[in-house]
């Protein structure tokens, strides 16, 4: 009888002792988290930065609605600055010669035509600086009086250093032409957008098909917003970069919602994190990595934008890199602040995933009421099976101390189990689908 006892003495001392060292384990998330050690830009690359994004999902719904507002207000009010490509008439171009300014040329067009034209305009820097008049569809007459005009006016060199009427070059493009353009600009739409909704539905589940689309039409719109408030010239080649930043912006967001399938996969297996924190954490641990891809992009798109300005003056890449520019800050700013919030919030209207939450927020509002010494007599939520995946039944007369570990992890923190008091390594199994 004393050997019992005395075995039973030694067993509850160990019990007691793997009990406290589970309990009282540090919450080395929050530490993490909160360590001043960690700057901005560390927290940033490691993707435990605790950056609150879904949690605020409300705030960026609020600032991307009215960024959506704006944008359709200007397309409704101001319209599109079409290109002569979509609106048919002439161009006539020609190098610059010496200090001659726009309004001169304007001026030689009023005398010779008898109207203004619709816009002149230079393309291009230093000796390949060039003026590009615009106008309604000329005559062959009426072509031919205007270049001799400016030849007269102005004396354009050729290659050769001498005045040559061949440089003044002039282009005429009929209304008919422009609208086969826009016809098919809109039937390629049409096509990129319809094959980009076969594959995500296929790839993913229907919610996040429905997050995706909705954050390409958010770019479009946007997109097309910005070049009607600042009237950028809409060009073919601005139809191609616009394909082009779609693609940039589907690829973005697919990079998002693969962390978030990874992190939620048998998410409701764990009532560590809900679904939004789950998609929260995903968010932190791409962040640099949208922020990379975005960088690299830009880049190229600044040097283009330069080569096609200062250098080249080319008129047909600078309307692709402004394009691409633009979609390209939109896309990163969708695919975070708009894509992932999207999809949580239409989880967050199933069944599994709000029981999911409500079973969550009872564990922690439990571990809180032990903590402070008023422990509830009702058990906690249990999973469908009816035992907690996670939180160990306590005695009613033990004393718990604070369990910091129940409370809802930092964004971006690492999920951290309690370990034993004898090896030091983590103690229990792994529940199923634990991350």
């Amino acid at each position: 009888m004393a050997a019992q006892s005395r075995s039973r003495s030694r067993a509850g001392k160990g019990g007691d002792a793997a009990e406290s060292s589970a309990v009282e384990a540090p919450d080395l998330e929050a530490s993490a988290a909160d360590s001043p050690r960690h700057g901005f830009f560390v927290r940033l690359y490691t993707g435990t930065g605790a950056f609150e994004v879904i949690g605020r999902r409300k705030l960026w719904y609020t600032v991307s609605g009215l960024i959506v507002a704006v944008c359709i207000a200007s397309m409704i009010l101001r319209g599109f600055t079409f290109g002569i490509d979509f609106e048919g008439g002439t161009k006539v171009s020609f190098p610059r010669a010496g200090g001659v300014t726009t309004q001169q040329v304007e001026t030689v067009y009023n005398d010779t035509i008898g109207k203004p034209p619709e816009s002149v305009v230079v393309v291009g820097n230093g000796d390949s600086a060039t003026f590009q008049v615009r106008s309604e569809t000329l005559s062959n007459d009426q072509t031919e009086a205007l270049r001799t005009a400016l030849f007269d006016k102005f004396q354009p060199k050729g290659a050769d250093g001498q005045p040559s009427k061949q440089v003044i070059s002039d282009s005429a493009v009929s209304e008919t032409w422009g609208g086969q353009i826009t016809q098919k600009a809109l039937i390629a739409l049409v096509v990129f957008l319809v094959l980009a909704a076969l594959y995500i539905t296929v790839r993913y589940e229907r919610y996040m098909a429905i997050a995706a689309l909705a954050t390409l039409v958010f770019d479009l719109v946007v997109t097309a917003g910005v070049y009607s408030i600042v009237g950028f010239e809409v060009t073919p080649a601005t139809v191609i970069g616009l394909l082009t930043i779609l693609g940039f912006s589907l690829y973005d967001t697919v990079i998002v919602f693969d962390k978030v399938e990874e992190n939620t996969e048998g998410f409701e297996h764990t009532t560590r994190r809900t679904f939004a924190e789950q998609a929260n954490l995903a968010v932190n641990q791409t962040f640099m990595r949208s922020i990379n891809t975005s960088l690299i992009s830009v880049l190229p798109i600044l040097a283009l934008m330069v080569v096609a300005v200062w250098l080249l003056g080319v008129g047909t890449l600078m309307d692709l890199a402004l394009v691409q520019l633009v979609g390209v800050i939109v896309g990163t700013y969708s695919s975070i602040y708009f894509a992932t919030p999207l999809l949580v919030s239409l989880r967050e209207r199933t069944d599994l995933v709000s029981k999911h939450t409500r079973r969550v927020l009872n564990r922690r509002k439990t571990a809180a009421a032990r903590t402070s010494g008023a422990v509830s007599s009702e058990p906690e939520d249990t999973d469908d099976t009816g035992a907690d995946t996670e939180v160990d039944a306590q005695p009613a007369s033990v004393s718990v101390p604070a369990a910091p570990v129940a409370a809802k992890p930092a964004p971006g923190a690492r999920p951290v189990r309690p370990t034993s008091s004898r090896t030091g390594r983590p103690s229990g199994k792994r529940s199923p689908g634990k991350r």
